[in-house]
């Protein structure tokens, strides 16, 4: 089959088009021959070995899983003899998490990992969905507890995560304030966002209000700037961050770091997301996409083989919302 492989770490032009073997189910495993895959900003740190300290667990001197991407849709080809919930012939989409290689024909995933694909989606926006979905979902429910009635800020809000937030925010019935560069005011706008504030004007930490929920995307503020930004039992959700552009020892760690370090001690409510893929939010995220509530935005869609060109455009801060590999 075509993949997309890399043996060492570094830029774009260190992604190679190549023919590999196809991958064979384990026994709790489905085969999945892919249709198309997305782009997330994980894709281009791990391809970097970005931030360096994160080669501990993904490979020191090279990545330890050749096949770059973790979300795709596809069709299910064969499946392990464990395998009850998910036949052949089925449209699913999943994320892999850790283990990589969508940027390929076939993947084999494990069940627990994939879902029936969204009726009404395309397997370019059910692939656009997983691990940016995922992340808005947990940051907004799980962590974020929003409630009808909350105020809600999404700093990032064009990006794959934010424009997922921003309609999710809305489905549970939140006021949402959107924070985004000039070009995406109107992408905001047609998201549900009731406020949109252009972070190149002005600065919403002082000039936004006060929020029941801040979900920072981006991490280009400092814990007390976005602390002013929140009702005074308002809940910080940190998720990471891509302002730094590579080559630093932690990467946005730090700002983590020092949320886990202050939470204990104010009254605020300050959380560091993780996120890891599941059938149970993956099917969360497909009622929302059904009922009409939550839909994928795609930027550009790019071809496998150009796939170096894709992260080259995603890395560059260019792009909006999401970027999908068809194949």
């Amino acid at each position: 089959m075509k993949a997309i492989v890399q043996d060492r770490y570094g830029p774009p032009e260190t992604l190679k088009l190549a023919y590999v073997d196809a991958p064979a189910p384990a026994a709790d495993e489905v085969l999945v021959r892919v249709e198309a895959a997305a782009l997330n900003a994980y894709d281009w740190h791990a391809m970097r070995g970005d931030p360096r300290m994160a080669r501990l667990s993904m490979g020191r001197s090279g990545p330890r899983a050749r096949i770059r991407g973790r979300d795709f849709a596809g069709r299910v080809e064969a499946v392990g003899p464990d395998v009850r919930r998910v036949r052949p012939g089925d449209a699913v989409f999943g994320d892999l998490g850790d283990a990589n290689s969508a940027f390929a024909e076939y993947v084999c995933a494990p069940a627990a990992l994939v879902a029936p694909k969204p009726a009404n989606l395309t397997p370019q926006q059910a692939a656009a969905l997983p691990l940016a979905g995922v992340t808005a979902l947990m940051g907004l429910c799980d962590v974020g507890q929003v409630e009808p009635g909350h105020r809600v800020l999404v700093n990032g809000a064009s990006g794959g995560v934010g424009t997922l937030a921003v309609q999710l925010a809305k489905a549970l019935g939140a006021t949402v304030t959107a924070v985004c560069s000039t070009r995406n005011i109107d992408l905001a706008r047609s998201l549900g966002a009731d406020h949109v504030v252009d972070y190149t004007r002005d600065d919403f930490t002082h000039d936004a209000g006060r929020h029941d929920v801040v979900l920072d995307l981006v991490g280009n503020r400092s814990l007390t700037a976005l602390r002013r930004a929140l009702t005074p039992t308002g809940t910080l959700v940190l998720s990471g961050g891509g302002v730094y552009r590579g080559g630093s020892l932690i990467g946005p760690v730090w700002l983590l770091a020092r949320g886990r370090l202050l939470a204990p001690f104010v009254r605020h409510r300050i959380v560091t997301l993780t996120t890891a893929p599941s059938r149970q939010h993956l099917d969360t995220l497909r009622a929302y996409a059904e009922t009409g509530r939550l839909t994928p935005v795609i930027d550009r869609t790019y071809p496998l083989h150009k796939v170096p060109q894709a992260i080259r455009y995603l890395e560059g801060e260019h792009a909006r919302a999401k970027v999908v590999i068809t194949m």
